[in-house]
């Protein structure tokens, strides 16, 4: 399939640069069968058939943005971490990647406040590993004293207090991601208490995010693009509250596309629709032919164009009925990518997406 067919216009000025001023203030599309209805983010509640189970990400965004001087020359240097791969006494290791005026070379260390970072080595891909060493403090303390929240690129600014508030979910608790999973920035207490209130279930997993969840696809056919990895884990508990939403013929919702990929990682080959227990990393790439066995319904934000999340959006509700939900929201003006508006899918769609 040709990258090119999830392609579409999209407007600088519709990209959302700041969050809504409250966290449920965007608007939301809701894409069905035969229609494309504009509603609120606060409908959601009412959308949401009694008794399901919604599924959400509970990863939490680190203060993964570090910028600091190279030792010696003080040049200007920026270093985004990715994965921890070790964890020792007085030392962390990290896959990253580093950005100076000259290239970062094996053996160069990084001062940021009280934290050092050295570069151990330099992968064929680009990537880093790097050494994370304090002076007189935690790791981990140390970068949420001088990390900078990893806020995306294209919003063309610093990150602020604003952002170190409003790019987490209320119910992130397990650190581990450099992007937000951004459906469930919507969601407010007060919302998840209407959830409940209607017999909604909630249920957690955990995907932490890397950056190639957002790395554009440059390769002509979608095939080619090589798909990142992402650690998962899919409790014991969860996959019991699968089994107990499918006994009783409710729909598992997931809020976001991390969760998607979750599940469906997760998925028993044995038992379709259901779940197993799993703490792994996960290569599944979903696009259009993706044959859906766990999730029902799906709330998500706005993607790029040509990107594997775009073909996830389209593999779950159809490529031509998603593009023409795009067309729609641009016409209408709604806001994009991470801080923008969401779209509410509420059953699968696509003629491949039947188990």
């Amino acid at each position: 399939m040709r990258t090119e067919l999830f392609d579409y216009e999209l407007p600088d000025e519709l990209i959302a640069r700041r969050p809504p001023e409250t966290r449920d203030g965007g608007r939301l599309l809701l894409v069905d069968r035969d229609r494309l209805e504009d509603r609120r983010i606060t409908e959601l509640p009412a959308l949401i058939e009694p008794g399901s189970l919604v599924v959400v990400n509970d990863s939490r965004v680190m203060r993964a943005r570090l910028l600091g001087n190279k030792r010696g020359s003080g040049g200007r240097t920026e270093i985004l971490l990715l994965r921890r791969l070790e964890r020792e006494a007085g030392a962390e290791r990290w896959q990253a990647l580093g950005r100076a005026s000259k290239a970062l070379k094996q053996g160069s260390v990084v001062e940021i406040g009280a934290l050092l970072v050295k570069v151990l080595e330099r992968a064929a891909d680009g990537t880093l590993m790097v050494e994370l060493r304090s002076e007189g403090m935690d790791v981990d303390a140390a970068l949420e004293l001088h990390g900078r929240v990893p806020i995306p690129p294209y919003m063309a600014r610093d990150d602020d207090a604003e952002d170190a508030v409003r790019y987490q979910t209320v119910y992130a608790e397990r650190s581990g991601s450099v992007a937000a999973p951004t459906a469930g920035l919507h969601l407010t207490p007060e919302l998840l208490r209407a959830l409940a209130e209607r017999g909604v279930e909630l249920a957690r997993l955990t995907l932490h995010i890397g950056l190639g969840t957002f790395r554009p696809v440059t390769t002509e056919e979608l095939d080619e693009h090589p798909i990142h990895e992402e650690s998962i884990e899919v409790s014991d508990a969860l996959a019991l509250s699968i089994g107990q939403a499918r006994r009783r013929g409710a729909k598992v919702v997931a809020v976001g596309t991390t969760v998607v990929r979750a599940l469906e990682s997760a998925a028993d080959p044995e038992r379709p629709g259901h779940v197993r227990p799993l703490s792994d990393a996960t290569r599944l790439f979903i696009r259009p032919g993706f044959r859906f066995s766990v999730v029902d319904a799906l709330l998500t934000n706005f993607h790029l164009p040509r990107s594997t999340l775009l073909a996830l959006v389209a593999a779950f509700a159809g490529r031509e009925r998603v593009l023409a939900a795009y067309r729609k929201a641009v016409s209408s003006r709604y806001r994009f990518l991470s801080y923008g508006d969401a779209m509410w899918i509420p059953a699968r769609l696509s003629a491949e997406a039947a188990p």
